[in-house]
């Protein structure tokens, strides 16, 4: 269960902004760059448990679209193929709290 309820998701017109609002009044704008070198997915924090793989290359990413999944993440394409992770809304929230 979530513990933080995201009360907006919203792309900027660049799609290189995602801004997130939560129902606890955090409200974080997270870069694409981030988002995609941050991706929960194993090609990112390694396969079975493997190392963590470094991400390079991407600050002129854009986000391609967003995808609801359930009730508790969203999937995030990016324009360079990618779109294998699931942003959880709490991963968002952490994401967001640990961005500096």
């Amino acid at each position: 269960m979530n513990s933080i309820w995201p009360t907006e998701l919203r792309l900027n017109p660049a799609r290189d902004i995602l801004t997130i609002a939560f129902d606890n009044g955090e409200s974080f704008a997270l870069a694409a760059e981030y988002l995609r070198v941050e991706s929960p997915s194993a090609e990112v924090r390694g396969h079975g448990g493997g190392p963590r793989q470094l991400v390079r290359g991407k600050e002129n990413i854009k986000i391609k679209a967003l995808e609801p999944v359930g009730n508790y993440a969203v999937r995030i394409i990016f324009d360079d193929g990618h779109d294998s992770g699931l942003y959880s809304w709490d991963y968002l929230g952490k994401l967001g709290r640990e961005q500096a």
